[in-house]
């Protein structure tokens, strides 16, 4: 159970990049990127061709962030200039990834067993928190950029941020752009510490990414940047966490998608409950205390 567990940190840790991608379009953009499906198994496949052909991993992972961020970059020109549905613009890059990935692979999977990757020899557990560590950093740091501004600005009032001057298309652009290289860059390192890569390897990370997002915000809160960027990767790695034991309490490998969207409809409703309830609880409670003081509460004034 402990390996088990110590396993899920470090797949959980592999996707809070994905994860923090996520969150860059689904909270800061408000942009509904359905291409995290697709460019994360591009940037697993662009990674694995190099390693196969004895590039540098490090090399062969800077390539597949740069994939990633063509992609979204294409995701991103189909909705500003294209002027196709955000939605319906990551679906459209999501299925035209899926041709585009196996074209690079040349077949449906590629091991990388017996060589050398950036993960080889190394402890996941020691390494990985400090390069998500610089990863959330950065992405700090470059939200509190004037172009960082303009994204979340973008993301909160488009209409207003346009009225001072700002091109809120190439704020987007830029955005998903970005988003995408994270996931291609997740999909790549997950590549590496997997040993292979296959075709149908990101069907369903968009959802994964949302429960991480959701989880994380639910359980330690976003009330700044820095707090909501650190929530999402402690969120990927509690869903890790989450999926490790309903393995071991008996659930099927092939019961985890709809575990998954259970997942994150609860997360989704949950806020919802207990606004409702405490809402409840102040009438009840102003009820009472106008029955304290001689009043009648509002619906028996109307009665």
């Amino acid at each position: 159970m402990g390996s088990a567990l110590l396993g899920s940190v470090e797949l959980g840790l592999l996707y809070a990049i994905m994860a923090l991608g996520v969150y860059l379009t689904f909270r800061i953009l408000d942009f509904p990127d359905l291409t995290v499906d697709g460019s994360f198994t591009t940037g697993a496949a662009i990674a694995a061709v190099m390693i196969a052909a004895g590039q540098s991993p490090l090399l062969a992972s800077l390539a597949a962030f740069a994939g990633g961020l063509v992609a979204g970059a294409c995701t991103g020109l189909l909705h500003t200039k294209g002027k196709i549905n955000a939605l319906l613009s990551g679906i459209l890059m999501m299925i035209a990834l899926y041709t585009i990935n196996l074209r690079i692979m040349g077949k449906s999977n590629i091991p990388l067993l017996g060589v050398d990757t950036l993960l080889t020899d190394v402890n996941v557990l020691l390494v990985m928190p400090v390069v998500v560590a610089l990863i959330k950093i950065a992405l700090d740091w470059f939200l509190r950029t004037d172009l960082g501004l303009a994204l979340r600005a973008t993301g909160d009032n488009p209409r207003m941020i346009r009225s001072f001057g700002v091109n809120t298309d190439n704020t987007i652009i830029v955005g998903v752009s970005l988003s995408n290289g994270l996931v291609a860059l997740s999909g790549a390192l997950v590549a590496q510490y997997s040993a292979f890569t296959d075709i149908t390897m990101g069907i369903g990370m968009i959802v994964i990414g949302l429960a991480s997002v959701i989880i994380g915000e639910a359980l330690f809160g976003a009330r700044t940047v820095v707090r909501a960027t650190l929530a999402v990767v402690l969120g990927a790695i509690v869903y890790r966490l989450i999926v490790a034991i309903a393995l071991r309490v008996g659930l099927e490998p092939t019961d985890m998608k709809l575990m998954t969207a259970l997942i994150v409809i609860i997360a989704l409703t949950l806020p919802l409950v207990r606004k409702s309830l405490r809402q409840k609880a102040l009438m009840r409670r102003r009820a009472e205390e106008l029955r304290a003081r001689g009043s009648r509460p509002p619906q028996e004034v109307k009665r």
